[in-house]
């Protein structure tokens, strides 16, 4: 089945050294939209080539700067990789890119084994990098197809899935937390993540109104019984309310509240840093890596599976986490967890639910057993 690709092989690695390193810049200039242009037949002119830049910036918004820079790192590793074999990474080889998935999947390089998903994500990055540049990747072809449905077969595992926090975890988390500016401001974040099962980029990304900021993620609108966010999350506009808590030690929308308050913030992003010395709010967004820093810290300081050694507790538990803790604790119907965490069926939702009663239906005696 793979015939032809040891001719591609056996190239000499002198022939890859000898490519030029102006061919690398021009990868990495074609990232991201820059690939897009005028066709040649087209003359050029200051509104055409103003619509251009337009046209790049659109194209670079079409995926979240995380993703982006996963698929810049799956570029990166590939290239390099084929240049290690004596192979160039463009135009497409099917035969070479089947080799490269069994590559990290046996880990028979310098690199260690993937997992699956990994993989996966991996070759979607590929064929993301090949479409910015002009060519498409054929994923059902054979010398792929076969080779990624070997690898799911052979390796495949379940999910390994984060740990959930769940509501006295989040208490104890949030009891750690002092109550100068920096501590009131995680606070919010804390419970404000939990109570909307968001995602740690969706936390970050809100702004206290709409249009504040060109990279806004969505708003805020704070009312007497509770704050609504409006998100553009990854699959697309969604509503989150959330209620006011039982008291105000615990309310997501009071803790919100008096960061707001005495950060003096009014505009822009919701979540700041602060100076050196936590006294003051300063006009940068937090990075979502705040977020999982901030969780694996309290979820340390607060004894929280204090039976397992540290290492092994950080490990378990990350912004999913804060998901996860929702869709466990919360006792209502599923479907309001369903449309909360934003998830387009409820086997998803059942994914994040850690802890339920897996029988609650039993199958075995409506049939009659």
């Amino acid at each position: 089945m793979l015939s032809g690709m040891a001719e591609n092989i056996e190239k000499s690695s002198s022939e890859a050294a000898n490519v030029s390193s102006s061919n690398d810049d021009n990868e990495r200039d074609r990232q991201d939209g820059e690939a897009l242009s005028l066709p040649s037949s087209v003359a050029g002119s200051g509104a055409l080539d103003r619509l251009v830049e337009t046209a790049r910036d659109y194209a670079r918004a079409a995926a979240s700067e995380n993703t982006l820079k996963a698929y810049a790192k799956d570029w990166t590793h590939f290239a390099r990789w084929c240049r290690m074999k004596g192979a160039e990474p463009l135009p497409p080889s099917p035969e070479m890119i089947g080799l490269y998935l069994a590559d990290l999947a046996s880990g028979s390089g310098p690199s260690s084994t993937l997992s699956v998903s990994t993989i996966d994500r991996r070759l979607s990055g590929l064929a993301w990098n090949y479409a910015q540049r002009g060519f498409t990747l054929d994923r059902k072809n054979r010398h792929i197809a076969t080779v990624l449905a070997g690898i799911k077969r052979k390796h495949a595992r379940p999910p390994a899935q984060k740990e959930a926090i769940l509501a006295e975890d989040i208490l104890a988390m949030v009891a750690t937390l002092p109550y100068d500016l920096r501590g009131l401001r995680d606070r919010a974040i804390l419970l404000i993540g939990y109570a909307g099962g968001l995602r740690r980029s969706e936390i970050v990304s809100l702004d206290v109104g709409k249009d504040n900021t060109p990279n806004s993620g969505g708003w805020i609108e704070i009312l007497e019984n509770g704050v609504i966010l409006t998100l553009n999350a990854k699959t697309g506009w969604r509503e989150v309310e959330i209620g006011r808590g039982s008291s105000e030690q615990t309310c997501p929308v009071h803790a919100l509240e008096q960061w707001l308050h005495f950060a003096k913030i009014d505009f822009g992003p919701v979540f700041v840093r602060t100076s050196r010395d936590g006294k003051k709010a300063l006009e940068a967004r937090l990075s979502d890596k705040h977020v999982a820093r901030l969780i694996k810290r309290t979820v340390l300081d607060a004894g929280i599976r204090s039976d397992l050694p540290e290492k092994d507790r950080l490990a378990l538990f990350s912004g999913h986490s804060l998901r996860a803790g929702l869709a466990s604790s919360a006792e209502v119907d599923e479907r309001y967890v369903q449309k909360q965490l934003g998830h387009a069926s409820a086997e998803m939702t059942r994914r994040y639910q850690r802890r339920r009663d897996r029988f609650r239906v039993n199958l075995t005696k409506a049939a009659g057993l």
